[in-house]
């Protein structure tokens, strides 16, 4: 038998390993927790009762709102949150992100916005609902760390003595009301800037020269968009929101000569029109580096835009992936003169052989012939494809039943011995 003693000893309460944990370990246990949860922390032990005051990043989300009291109005709820923000927080404040879907305007976003600038933000998102735009306040332009800076629904408002974001990387300006232009001075401001994030209804002429810009998203009207000068440029997605008319109001191949680093094309449908202008039989330059191709909201069935897209494919000799979303609703379907020479325009890819192609992928085929006749070509000259992955369109209105399709691809000759083809009927 064990001493009295011992036995007393082992119905000790064990040591509190809460409180004995090192402040780092704290530290990082709080900052993979959401804000909410991080501040409820501080009931665990007195040595963790103000570890969440020294969060360096923040976030106010929707989550986040849904767990105040609605019954108070929301100016009283978010100023009470940026309260405790203001009095309680020690140290910088590298992240920070305001999303809240159903915050109006609140005159309390103005001194968050001044205070972040005050403790180093290096990481800001402005989020507001669609329909009400926030003014950005002057005090945005003073943050001399910011390196991530992502707005949407704001209204912008250069104050006369800003000179750019020096350390900026990233922008991402959605749905963000801006004079035209201020938008080509603000990114020239920015020399380290190598993300670019641009959906805005622009409806003036604005040029873009980024030296060591990498990637470019934009959404608008491509008719006022002028790209020049980023020779690093490797990711570029182009959604034409505002384009109508007759196509081709730029060659796609003087276009393309000023990214001789592209490795990723994304075009929807309308952005492919407005390049179908003057498409020679083949790229006058090498742009061996284009590895993936993506033509969203996509049709055959206008010739232009149809030669355009087989352009591209037949232009990119190490091209890898193909991704193409077929959607019909944008033009009539072509009569039989016009189909013709679209099969034409597919069978021309007969004499291209696509050595390093290795993923295929079509949503919303229907069955049409140009459809089937580029499937059928794209397996026949891909000695190396892995894989092509096909998911039927919608609807009744098909020129093909689902399964017609697919006992029709079954048939189709591949060149790569080792291709899967999945298709999807569900």
């Amino acid at each position: 038998m064990l001493p009295k003693d011992k036995k007393r000893g082992s119905r000790a309460l064990a040591p509190d390993i809460l409180s004995n944990l090192p402040d780092n370990i704290i530290d990082a246990i709080v900052m993979r927790l959401p804000l909410r949860d991080a501040v409820r922390t501080s009931i665990l032990s007195k040595t963790w009762r103000y570890n969440w005051c020294r969060l360096p990043v923040w976030t106010i989300d929707q989550a986040l709102w849904d767990m105040t009291n609605n019954a108070i109005s929301p100016t009283t709820r978010f100023t009470n949150i940026i309260y405790h923000l203001l009095t309680l927080h020690v140290g910088p404040i590298s992240k920070f992100t305001l999303s809240i879907a159903t915050l109006g305007n609140c005159p309390k976003i103005d001194n968050l916005i001044y205070f972040l600038s005050r403790n180093g933000i290096q990481h800001l998102v402005l989020q507001f609902p669609r329909g009400n735009l926030y003014k950005v306040p002057s005090s945005l332009f003073t943050c001399s760390q910011i390196s991530h800076l992502s707005l949407q629904n704001c209204l912008i408002m250069f104050p006369p003595a800003f000179k750019g974001f020096e350390k900026l990387v990233s922008l991402e300006l959605c749905d963000v009301t801006i004079p035209s232009k201020f938008i080509g001075s603000l990114i020239s401001c920015c020399p380290l800037l190598e993300h670019l994030v641009l959906h805005s209804t622009i409806t003036n002429h604005i040029q873009i020269r980024a030296p060591k810009l990498r990637s470019f998203d934009f959404t608008g009207k491509l008719i006022f968009l002028s790209l020049e000068g980023v020779p690093l440029l490797e990711k570029l997605s182009l959604v034409d929101t505002g384009y109508s008319g007759k196509a081709g109001k730029c060659g796609i191949a003087k276009f393309l000569e000023s990214f001789p680093a592209l490795k990723h094309l994304h075009l929807d449908y309308f952005s492919v029109r407005f390049f179908a202008g003057e498409v020679p039989k083949l790229l006058p330059f090498a742009l061996n580096s284009l590895k993936r191709l993506h033509l969203s909201e996509f049709s055959l069935d206008e010739l232009d835009v149809a030669s355009c897209a087989l352009y591209l494919i037949k232009s990119f000799p190490f091209l890898q992936e193909i991704e193409i979303e077929v959607y019909d609703d944008w033009v009539e379907p072509a009569g039989g003169d016009v189909t013709s020479e679209i099969l034409e325009k597919v069978k021309s890819l007969s004499n291209v052989t696509l050595n390093h192609l290795r993923v295929v992928e079509f949503a919303g085929i229907t069955g049409t012939d140009p459809e089937m006749q580029l499937i059928k070509l794209l397996l026949a000259k891909s000695p190396k494809l892995a894989r092509m992955l096909i998911k039927p369109g919608v609807g009744d209105d098909t020129p093909k039943s689902r399964i017609e399709v697919l006992a029709e691809i079954t048939q189709f000759r591949r060149a790569s011995p080792r291709a899967e083809v999945v298709y999807k009927l569900a």
